[in-house]
């Protein structure tokens, strides 16, 4: 990981279904509201990893589904896959280390003597996890005989139920919590261990993150009876593990809070920016800022006000200028005129705008680089394009940044071929 110079000041482990990502809410607020709070005030010292029982396929297509930040790192499949950065690039020592006692065709031939088993669908199996479904009153039945049958034939795993009906196969040495063990081994190797963790989750296979020493933990508030269970039984005298009161990705911002590890109020949550002035700003935050207003705007959630109009001008530089990912030019002034006469065009409608990947750089005295990822989702239609931003320090402004220039092209390199739509 070499994107940070130094340890991360919080590293945050969360599982995704039903914890980082809430399938019950339509809109996504929770997880956009985390999403604002991460690119805001975390992304440019820490780290953000997703663990997931989810394959490599299933994952992405989760991606292409839910408004997901991009991670640092990637664990997958129960623990037995670990990725890096957005091209995830794999670790082959973790494979490696994986291969020993571990024969994927002899577990194949002794779980075939089980008929209640029912193996998952092909792209749930993975060269280290094997995965069915079975009810509970026969999973555990199982789990008593095959690991010892296994064990005969040279093999030493493990085996992981959860939600009440998932029952992956593991060799010994993997899961998400000895995932995680060993990244931090390695960060503690390369001096840059992180000052704080926080692990998150809501089912059995999450159970072994709380284990890791030294980490803080949530479990969210939709929670499964086994993980609970599971947290009675190992864990409940441990002061650094809670069982949120909010779901999902808003357990995890509740957690946050709880533990002092940082900022914990979403942007998302700021109605006004203009009355409720935040102690911590920087160009993260006035990205952040500008995309939330941008979408309130359009959705008609704050007021029709030309003092908005005017308090926008202000933080864009009289003389800047947006590149149109169609290579078209437009002064500042002008883009923000058209994008006032779209005031409430997305009221009542899927209309919402996040940023990801947010990076910034100090490159003189009082100008900095900014590039980010801003997606806009308008029904069923997603869009991404990938932003530069020069930004200078002005210290008459209520937040100290000016906006100076904007470039924009489009993450997948197409042209727009509609340059009548001037809007960054």
């Amino acid at each position: 990981m070499d994107r940070l110079n130094g340890s991360a000041r919080l590293m945050i482990v969360s599982d995704l279904d039903s914890t980082m990502v809430d399938h019950d809410d339509l809109d996504n607020l929770s997880l956009l509201r985390f999403n604002a709070l991460w690119e805001a005030y975390y992304r440019h010292d820490s780290l953000l990893v997703f663990s997931t029982g989810r394959s490599p396929t299933s994952y992405k297509e989760l991606r292409n589904k839910k408004p997901l930040l991009t991670p640092d790192i990637t664990i997958m499949s129960v623990g037995t896959e670990i990725a890096y950065g957005e091209s995830m690039v794999p670790d082959t020592a973790w494979t490696q280390y994986l291969n020993q006692k571990w024969n994927r065709d002899i577990v194949t031939q002794e779980t075939a003597k089980f008929p209640e088993l029912t193996p998952q669908s092909e792209k749930q199996q993975r060269p280290h996890k094997v995965s069915f479904f079975v009810e509970k009153a026969k999973a555990w039945e199982i789990i008593n005989v095959l690991p010892k049958r296994l064990e005969e034939r040279g093999l030493d795993v493990k085996i992981i139920y959860s939600s009440g009906i998932a029952l992956d196969i593991l060799p010994q040495g993997a899961g998400k919590g000895q995932a995680l063990a060993y990244l931090l081994k390695n960060f503690k190797v390369d001096g840059k261990v992180p000052v704080h963790t926080l692990v998150c989750g809501d089912s059995g296979n999450d159970a072994e993150l709380y284990s890791v020493p030294e980490v803080y933990g949530v479990m969210v508030s939709n929670a499964q009876e086994e993980l609970l269970q599971w947290h009675t039984q190992n864990a409940k005298n441990n002061p650094n593990i809670i069982h949120a009161t909010e779901r999902c990705a808003a357990g995890i911002i509740q957690a946050i809070g709880n533990f002092c590890l940082g900022p914990n109020v979403s942007p998302r949550d700021i109605r006004d920016f203009q009355k409720c002035k935040v102690d911590i700003f920087g160009p993260s935050h006035e990205v952040v800022k500008y995309y939330l207003f941008y979408e309130r705007w359009r959705r008609a959630e704050v007021e029709k006000s030309e003092q908005y109009v005017q308090n926008l001008k202000s933080v864009f530089c009289p003389l800047g200028i947006f590149v149109h990912p169609s290579g078209g030019e437009q002064p500042f002034h002008q883009c923000i005129d058209s994008m006032a006469k779209l005031y409430g065009d997305m009221q009542g409608h899927r209309f919402r705008v996040w940023v990801d990947r947010i990076s910034s750089a100090q490159i003189g005295s009082d100008i900095w680089l900014v590039k980010f990822h801003k997606w806009e989702l308008s029904g069923i239609e997603l869009q991404c394009y990938v932003t530069t931003v020069l930004m200078s320090l002005k210290a008459e402004l209520p937040d100290g940044f000016s906006w100076v220039h904007v470039h924009q092209t489009r993450l997948d390199g197409s042209r727009a071929g509609d340059q009548t739509i001037w809007r960054f």
